[in-house]
């Protein structure tokens, strides 16, 4: 019977699934996004928490989109799992705060038990950091269930304890030169009618539309197989910064790392500029070659600058093929995009904060 059904309805479904979602309309992504920083900043603890730090004090990492699945062909997550737990023991050790930042889970292919068994360990070396009280964690569209106190309390409060809080977002306030700017962390799915549509829509996904996917086979994830829509959702992501100019936006949601908004170039030109009007010789003849390298990079290629501000920043995934994971570093003054592959750490890019914060205000 179950073979029958899933013959009669699945192509349906698909077409249901890619008529209402995926391609953003920034009207509703803009509008979603607003009312959630604007919720946050007036203190609406049920949509996410706000604190302040200084540039010195922040020490955070933020992964998202792990897509942790039952352990099975179909887990994305399964390839990255060595250098997830090895990455998540260096950050524990380094003293980090952990932002985990949605999608954690893959909960329209899996049921919560299934992927709750299968990641057992993964989710232990997590709720460490909330034993110390350094983890926040967010949910995305495929884990939209954790948004539900039901489910919650029913499969991850036994390993996290009464004390986790799943949100929509979490704002950082960072002081500089005389003003407040602001980290504003969030999945990045809003604008997404089927997942973020209302209320009603919200619990609709969660409890009926998913389990029908979960009866069905269907493996929907069209953000992983569309280029062009990545492109795009993360452009409409940064062009809502400009409504909010005091604001730096980290996502998850696309599986593409953003760095910046800029190239490289335009960047390490000003920090060169910088470190000579400062004097730090060092610091100067280290920017020069790192410039020179890009130079040759991209010499004779075309530059479309579509993002120029350096306001919105896209950790990537810990779900790539090649087992390889990307996430976003905040510590020492700096904001870093950062990759672990076969158990080590490698930094891609990085930038001081107060380039960020000087170039939104110029």
């Amino acid at each position: 019977m179950r073979s029958l059904l899933q013959y009669l309805f699945r192509k349906p479904v698909i077409w249901l699934a890619n008529r209402f979602s995926s391609r953003p309309e920034s009207k509703a992504v803009f509008s979603a996004l607003t009312q959630l920083e604007q919720d946050i900043l007036q203190g609406k603890k049920e949509k996410g928490p706000l604190f302040s730090c200084s540039m010195d004090e922040a020490r955070f990492v933020i992964f998202s989109d792990q897509h942790k699945g039952g352990a099975d062909a179909a887990d994305d997550f399964l390839p990255a799992t060595d250098s997830y737990l090895k990455a998540l023991g260096w950050y524990y050790a380094e003293g980090y705060t952990y932002i985990n930042l949605g999608d954690c889970e893959e909960l329209w292919e899996n049921t919560p038990a299934a992927v709750i068994r299968a990641n057992r360990l993964s989710l232990l070396e997590e709720a460490k950091f909330l034993q110390k009280k350094r983890y926040y964690r967010i949910f995305g569209n495929h884990d939209l269930e954790w948004n539900y106190l039901v489910p919650r309390n029913q499969f991850l409060k036994p390993i996290f304890g009464d004390t986790l809080s799943v949100t929509e977002g979490l704002i950082i306030e960072m002081p500089y030169n005389g003003r407040m700017f602001r980290l504003f962390f969030t999945h990045g799915h809003q604008g997404d009618q089927r997942s973020d549509g209302n209320a009603f829509s919200k619990w609709f996904v969660a409890a009926i539309w998913t389990p029908i996917q979960r009866f069905l086979d269907i493996r929907i994830n069209t953000m992983a197989e569309s280029i062009d829509l990545v492109d795009l959702h993360n452009i409409v992501l940064y062009e809502w910064t400009s409504r909010s100019p005091q604001t730096v936006l980290v996502t998850g949601h696309t599986h593409k790392p953003v760095f910046a908004s800029l190239d490289h170039i335009d960047r390490l030109t000003k920090q060169l500029e910088r470190a000579v009007a400062e004097g730090n010789t060092e610091e100067a003849d280290r920017i020069r070659a790192e410039l020179a390298k890009r130079q040759a990079e991209y010499a004779g290629k075309k530059i479309v600058k579509t993002m120029a501000r350096p306001s919105y920043f896209n950790t990537g995934c810990c779900c790539f093929s090649d087992g390889d994971i990307t996430g976003i570093e905040v510590s020492g003054g700096f904001i870093r995009l950062v990759k672990w592959k076969d158990g080590e750490r490698k930094v891609l890019e990085e930038s001081p904060l107060y380039y960020l914060f000087e170039q939104l205000i110029a």
